[in-house]
């Protein structure tokens, strides 16, 4: 009979590299509230430097390390690139920060 304990510590064990990578990339504040915006719609990058203040060449920059972490995805529709988040357990921890960070 295998010992649950040890099949629970060996999945974390297992996961924890790819768990700190998440919370490297989230813990830069721009990255954060970028991420915060495309948990709530989907937007291209006008709209996210309308909204959040963060100017070129920052908000590429960091849309571009969001991408390359497999934290958002895009499409394209005629020259605007639509950002979107790509993982739902990203959209699951965002929605549990704004909860216990955000909500009155």
């Amino acid at each position: 009979m295998p010992d649950t304990a040890n099949i629970s510590l060996d999945k974390m064990r297992a996961t924890a590299g790819e768990v700190s990578q998440l919370l490297r990339s989230i813990g830069n504040q721009d990255r954060l509230l970028l991420l915060c915006q495309l948990s709530q719609e989907e937007l291209n990058v006008s709209q996210l430097e309308s909204r959040l203040g963060i100017h070129q060449p920052s908000l590429s920059q960091q849309l571009g390390v969001l991408r390359r972490e497999g934290l958002v995805s895009t499409r394209r529709e005629g020259k605007h690139i639509y950002y979107r988040i790509a993982d739902e357990r990203v959209l699951a921890l965002l929605q549990t920060l704004y909860e216990l960070y955000c909500e009155e």
